[in-house]
Parts: structure tokens; C-alpha cells; sequence
């Protein structure tokens, strides 16, 4: 037991202290949680259930209120490459810094709508400031501050997305006792006051304090060597990058499975309460353990994307995608909701950190903001695309039966998309 217990010991220490300190990328990866997770508590999991109290005050219809949703994401994928320029040109800490209190400055306004236009205004504003301070920003980060442990640091930094899933509840319960439009300027606060610290932890690259990728440098046989022996990866440029099969399928098969979650961020709690009649605490709760297996799948795909094959988990995952669309949109009990819970919530938990890494691992760390902001505008048309048609379908239908089905099947898609998405030959100098 000493011994097990020991070499457990070792492990953590070469993980987390290489050279006998914590290493500061492990520092970047908690700063990073922590952002993403106001992001997802106070806006992105919360959606829905503002959805619900703006359609019973004004009456809009699920379309007008799925497109103001979609609209974010369209802005975000336009915004992609531009801000993937200006992160890898300028770094991601001043990023960070607009688009943190333009999202803060979103939720005061969002407090005053009183109509479509305003409400409209207001999404943009929110849209703008999650995207410059949020997930894209922080990722450029990442991936040059990890190698070897890279799907790690990128899964581990997004259970602040999950966790902000399972405070959902919270937030509902916040908008049934307060009112969407006091918890509005509640949340804008919290985003200002603590968000805020937390971007003056974020730095761009290992080498500005004399570190490397995972704090140590390892030899061809696994020995830990002086950083003066560090070979950074072979990185691509965007141009490169463009020209490689794999980049479009990554972005298809990415676009794709976004196309599922975004209708169930958008959906789900109006089709848990609305078609199968569950008062919106519960709905919440399914959400929150929907959320809460997407954690349990992020460290799963932590471990597993650093030791197999990237792509081929990312297959499995677009399938559990496919099973757990299925079992919500044909609910007749509480073991169905389960069985969309586990499936649909590892897939994307698993998935999701492998999305940023495989693409580290295909195109190098040099020009991934760029890279990844190109990628962004096939992505977002499955960002927008899901809410909107699951919107309208259900305005014309009644229900989320036929959008729902449809969007199981684009998810089988999805995975022929990542197993044909072979790693790229290395480019030849520029």
C-alpha cells in the first residue's frame, strides 16, 4: 500500500511540479475554469431558462427567441478570425480584458429590455464580450503552455463550463425569487468582480518567464533533459493549415456536434417543461445532471485523449450524441432522461477538450488562435443553425419531436467526419 501510494506521489509531482514547484500553466488551467465557469452558470447553461420567463412576459415566439440565441453564435464564428489574429498578435490577456467588462456591460443592458430590438442589442453586446473573453481566448493560452498534457489542461480548464452547468438551479431559483431582470444586473457584478482577477493570471506563452510546455523537457526515451534542450512542435501557419483535408473535416465534424449542443443548451429545459410537463426546478436538475456527467466525460477525455487516438474517441462520442437525442426526444420516463444524461453528457464532455487539442496536435501551437478562428466560421453554422431550425420546428409542430430526431441523425454524420480526418503531412517551409 506504501508503495502504491508513493508511486502515486511521483506521478503527481512529475504532473503538477516538474521542477519541484508547481508549474504556472496548472495556475493558467484554474484561471480558465474559473472564467468559463461565470460564463456558463450566469449565461450559456442559464438561457433556457431566461427563454422561458421572457416568452411568458412578452409572448415572443420560440423562433424569435432561438434566433437572438443562434445570432450570438453567428457573431462569434465572424468575430473568429479576426480574434484569433489579434490574440496571437497581441496576446490573450488584453483580449480577455475588453471582452470580460463587454460581457459584464451585456448583462446591464439585457436588465432593460423591453423590446425585440433592445433584447437583440442586448445579445449582441453578451455575445461579443463571452467570445473575446471567453473559450477561444483562453485555449490560444493553453496550448502553448502544454504538450504532453495538453488534453488534460484543456479538459481540466472546461469543468468550469460543467460546474457552471450544475449552479443552474440556482440561477433558477435566483430568477423565480428576484426576477430575470434584477438576476441580470446580479450576474453582470459577479462577472465584473471576479472574472476580472482572474484574466491577470492568464499568459500567453511559457517562454516570457523562462518556462516550457509541461515545465519539463523529456528525451527520446522519456528522460526529463534541461529546458535548453526543449524542440518546440512543428506548427503550421493558418495558410498551411487551410490546405490540409483534416482541417475542414475537424471543422465539419466540430460544426456538427455543436449543431446537437447548442439545441439542447437553447431546448431542453423549454421541451422538458413545455412538452413533457416538468416544472422548471426539475427541468433544471436535469440539466444540472446533464451537465454533471459532461464533467465526469471532461476528465475522462482528459486522460484518454492523451493516451489514444484523438479522432477515433471523437467518433464514439458523435455516437453517444446520436443515442442521447433519441432518448430525450421520445421520453416516456425518467430512465429515458437518464440514458440522455450519460450518453449525451459523456459524449460531449469527452469530446469537447479533444476539439482544441486534436487541432493542437494536427497544426502546432505558433498560429492556433488563427488557425482556430478560420475553423470557427464552419463551426458556427452549427452553433447557429441548431437553435434556430429546432425553434422554428417546434412553432410549427407543437413539439421538439421532429427537430430533435433530425439533429440525432446529423450527429452519426458528424463521426464519419472525424474518422476520415487523418493527421496532415508536415508543411513545407514557407
Amino acid at each position: 500500500m506504501l508503495g502504491l501510494i508513493h508511486t502515486f506521489k511521483l506521478r503527481m509531482d512529475a504532473l503538477f511540479r516538474p521542477r519541484g514547484k508547481i508549474f504556472y500553466g496548472w495556475w493558467i488551467v484554474a484561471a480558465c475554469a474559473g472564467i468559463q465557469w461565470l460564463a456558463a452558470m450566469t449565461w450559456m447553461h442559464s438561457y433556457g431558462a431566461y427563454a422561458v420567463m421572457l416568452r411568458d412576459e412578452f409572448g415572443w415566439s420560440m423562433s424569435i427567441l432561438s434566433l437572438a440565441f443562434a445570432l450570438t453564435r453567428l457573431e462569434s464564428g465572424l468575430l473568429g478570425p479576426l480574434q484569433g489574429w489579434l490574440v496571437d498578435r497581441f496576446g490573450p490577456r488584453p483580449i480577455l480584458l475588453i471582452g470580460t467588462l463587454i460581457f459584464g456591460i451585456g448583462f446591464f443592458v439585457f436588465s432593460q429590455v423591453n423590446s425585440v430590438t433592445t433584447y437583440f442589442v442586448a445579445f449582441i453586446l453578451i455575445a461579443l464580450g463571452s467570445s473575446l473573453g471567453g473559450f477561444a481566448t483562453l485555449m490560444v493560452s493553453l496550448v502553448n503552455w502544454f504538450d504532453r498534457h495538453r488534453s488534460k489542461a484543456v479538459a481540466w480548464s472546461q469543468i468550469g463550463f460543467s460546474v457552471g452547468g450544475l449552479c443552474v438551479p440556482l440561477i433558477i431559483l435566483g430568477l423565480e425569487a428576484w426576477g430575470w431582470r434584477n438576476m441580470a444586473i446580479f450576474s453582470g457584478c459577479i462577472v465584473l468582480l471576479i472574472a476580472g482577477p482572474l484574466v491577470l493570471l492568464v499568459k500567453h506563452r511559457p517562454e516570457e518567464i523562462g518556462e516550457v510546455p509541461d515545465g519539463m523537457t523529456l528525451d527520446e526515451h522519456g528522460a526529463e533533459q534541461d529546458h535548453t534542450h526543449y524542440q518546440p512542435q512543428t506548427s503550421f501557419t493558418w495558410r498551411q493549415a487551410v490546405r490540409a483535408p483534416s482541417f475542414w473535416l475537424i471543422s465539419a465534424g466540430h460544426g456538427l456536434s455543436l449543431l446537437t449542443v447548442s439545441s439542447m443548451l437553447a431546448h431542453l429545459i423549454p421541451h422538458l417543461t413545455e412538452s413533457l410537463k416538468y416544472e422548471p426546478v426539475w427541468a433544471g436538475v436535469v440539466f444540472s445532471a446533464m451537465t454533471g456527467m459532461q464533467l465526469i466525460g471532461l476528465f475522462a477525455g482528459g486522460y484518454l485523449g492523451d493516451r489514444f487516438q484523438k479522432r477515433l474517441i471523437c467518433v464514439f462520442c458523435m455516437v453517444g450524441h446520436f443515442i442521447g437525442l433519441l432518448a430525450v426526444t421520445f421520453a416516456t420516463s425518467v430512465m429515458w432522461l437518464a440514458v440522455f444524461v450519460i450518453f449525451h453528457g459523456l459524449g460531449w464532455g469527452i469530446r469537447g477538450p479533444l476539439m482544441v487539442a486534436l487541432r493542437a496536435d494536427y497544426f502546432g501551437p505558433k498560429s492556433f488562435g488563427t488557425i482556430m478562428g478560420i475553423s470557427s466560421l464552419i463551426v458556427m453554422l452549427g452553433m447557429t443553425a441548431g437553435p434556430i431550425f429546432c425553434g422554428v420546428m417546434f412553432d410549427v409542430y407543437g413539439n421538439y419531436q421532429m427537430a430533435f430526431t433530425i439533429m440525432a441523425f446529423i450527429s452519426l454524420t458528424g463521426s464519419i467526419c472525424f474518422w476520415l480526418a487523418r493527421p496532415p503531412k508536415q508543411p513545407v517551409a514557407a
